[in-house]
């Protein structure tokens, strides 16, 4: 369960449906956890606002076997049309289609941004209807998977009078290039530490919470993606939620802190250090348990405790949590790549990897998905 944001900008805890997770913090019984999530995961598997899955089947290779030569034949007088290809889905009825806006062919778009990294998943748009709000459209779409012929399911959604957002279990952007907007606003203001390179053609930000859990356990995927995407602009982009995390912003600071005095690769040790010991940051053991971390991490404890009173570190502390705000994060851990959210802890790695060359692919960064020089448990 994830470290939800209490005032959520679209209302009542967007991603809590959308990455089919609560908020309760107490249960300390990970593999109950984690079964809960995997039941509440499934039962949103197919809603269109996810666009990814919490279990995807390998895809499997198709061996083909060479046509044996045969004797020359007689040609036939005629030659048979040719047969289409049967498809899952019943053809499009123009009845079910009474909305101006958005077309199909938007639709179709749009959930290639989405699911277009998953070769198993096909879909049709089986209607998109108007309704009694005005400009409200209702789109239906039927999914299926390859590896599970038959079995097609409905998925429902809605789009506002400006076709710029759909609604599911949450509010995303919607259009054929959903992400656009949010990525440039990410290359614009996401100046956070970082691993990787300079250039921002693929740019991963993590919106992260030093006093957070779930972050905590997302650290090891961090560090594994900026291991194999080394093409890759990896930012860790503080957003303290302060309401649930009375330590958060303090540790935060502490952190830009460190950065200042001894640069980004110093700023990932002191977040290790801080993860390590995040019991401690507890009212009364706090700053024993930052000194440590700024220590393990080559820095002045006095330094960096004095740096983060000063303006200029608030400043930036608080523009990171506007920018979170801005691109709509309510929880964290939540991963942005080139714009597109995702939640790091609830996608199986090689899916996550999956829709990172995706993702990159779709926005002319030639990318190709690497074995992992290690297996993340």
């Amino acid at each position: 369960m994830r470290n939800v944001q209490p005032k959520a900008k679209y209302g009542s805890l967007p991603f809590v449906a959308l990455w089919g997770q609560g908020y309760d913090e107490t249960n300390n019984d990970k593999n109950k956890e984690r079964q809960e999530r995997r039941i509440i995961l499934n039962k949103h598997f197919r809603i269109a606002a996810l666009g990814l899955a919490a279990c995807m089947l390998s895809i499997a290779g198709v061996a083909q076997t060479p046509n044996a030569p045969s004797a020359p034949q007689t040609p036939p007088a005629a030659a048979a049309p040719a047969v289409p290809p049967a498809t899952p889905f019943p053809p499009a009825n123009p009845k079910f289609f009474t909305a101006t806006s958005p077309t199909a062919d938007t639709v179709n778009a749009f959930l290639t941004q989405l699911w277009g990294y998953d070769a198993n998943r096909i879909w049709s748009v089986g209607a998109i209807l108007s309704t009694t709000a005005p400009g409200v459209s209702k789109v239906v779409i039927l999914v299926q998977d390859k590896t599970q012929p038959g079995k097609t399911q409905q998925t429902i959604f809605f789009t506002t009078p400006d076709s710029k957002h759909a609604i599911a279990d949450t509010v995303i952007n919607f259009g054929a290039k959903p992400f656009a907007e949010t990525r440039k606003l990410l290359m614009d203001r996401a100046d956070g530490p970082a691993r990787g390179v300079a250039a921002k053609e693929l740019l991963i930000v993590e919106f992260s919470d030093l006093q957070c859990p779930h972050c905590k356990d997302a650290e090891p995927i961090m560090n594994q993606i900026a291991t194999d995407f080394p093409q890759a602009r990896v930012v860790f982009q503080n957003f303290p939620l302060v309401d649930i995390h009375p330590q958060a912003f303090q540790a935060a600071a502490v952190g830009l802190c460190v950065r200042k005095a001894k640069g980004d690769e110093a700023f990932f040790k002191y977040v290790q250090a801080v993860f390590d010991a995040q019991s401690g940051l507890t009212p009364g053991d706090e700053v024993a348990t930052l000194n440590s971390a700024v220590t393990k991490a080559g820095g002045d404890p006095a330094a960096a405790t004095a740096c983060a009173k000063t303006q200029p570190i608030i400043d930036a502390l608080k523009a990171s949590i506007q920018l979170a705000k801005d691109v709509g994060v309510d929880s964290t851990p939540t991963l942005y790549i080139n714009g597109q959210p995702l939640p790091v802890g609830n996608v199986p790695y090689d899916v996550l990897k999956k829709i990172i060359v995706f993702r990159a692919n779709q926005d002319g960064v030639p990318v190709r998905s690497q074995p992992s020089l290690k297996t993340l448990k």
